[in-house]
């Protein structure tokens, strides 16, 4: 029974859920939810465990959220937001984030080393580096290196430069969703935003130039205007398909 009360809240979650666009500037906000969530979601999947995310929490005293939301366009999601989140991906720091899986691989395993530590050792070791180092035309190679051993056995094709880019994206947006989903079991309203100039931001954050911006979530108590409209989706039949 336990079991069904929790999953039942978990799709009342999912289905109160809304992109909220206006935010009420009266009710008070807690700060420290917004630092719960993010909490919350660094435990959300990502590839290869690598963590290559970071969260910029710009709360409304911020000398930097009048800035920000003008950049965002003066999107109303972020000119009355309490507090904006701005999820940034870090594919330069796979160095050091790879270590800190093989560090933490072998502390686990070392009053018993065996094939699981091997296996993991040479997937951080030697994989991950090959996946994910920049040299002039290894992007090709890689590409080349995949079709190559395709013919002989099932073999991942995305390891070009521009899929690794995709799949750390990918690992950011799936923290940024079990994010929103914390806000909204707090009692909160999300919206995330894409409209927003990426340049300017990330100057105005002192970002490196090899960080990118996946999306700036604003977040607040939203008011009943800020949902535009009634949810509209495709229906199953036209998305979900059992072969």
């Amino acid at each position: 029974m336990k079991e069904n009360i929790q999953e039942i809240g978990f799709f009342d979650i999912v289905k109160e859920r809304r992109s909220v666009r206006i935010f009420d500037q009266e009710t008070p906000f807690d700060h420290q939810s917004v630092q719960k969530c993010l909490e919350a979601a660094i435990l959300a999947p990502n590839s290869s465990n690598m963590q290559l995310w970071e969260f910029y929490r710009i709360p409304e005293t911020s000398a930097l959220k009048n800035p920000i939301s003008r950049l965002c366009m003066n999107q109303k999601a972020a000119t009355t937001a309490r507090e904006l989140v701005v999820v940034v991906t870090r594919r330069d720091k796979w160095k050091s984030r790879a270590a800190a899986n093989l560090s933490y691989i072998r502390e686990t395993y070392k009053n018993s080393p065996g094939k699981k530590q091997k296996q993991a050792e040479a997937y951080y070791g030697n994989l991950v580096p090959k996946l994910y180092s920049k040299y002039p035309l290894w992007s090709i190679t890689k590409q080349v290196i995949a079709w190559v051993m395709s013919l002989k056995r099932p073999m991942v094709r995305e390891v070009t430069e521009s899929d690794v880019r995709v799949s750390v994206h990918k690992s950011a947006a799936l923290a940024a969703m079990t994010f929103m989903y914390a806000m909204k079991a707090e009692g909160y309203d999300t919206c995330p935003m894409e409209g927003f100039d990426s340049v300017r931001v990330k100057k105005l954050l002192n970002l490196p130039k090899d960080s990118e911006i996946n999306m700036i979530i604003g977040c607040g108590k939203g008011l009943p205007e800020g949902v535009y409209g009634k949810r509209f989706r495709l229906p199953n039949e036209e998305v979900i398909f059992k072969v």
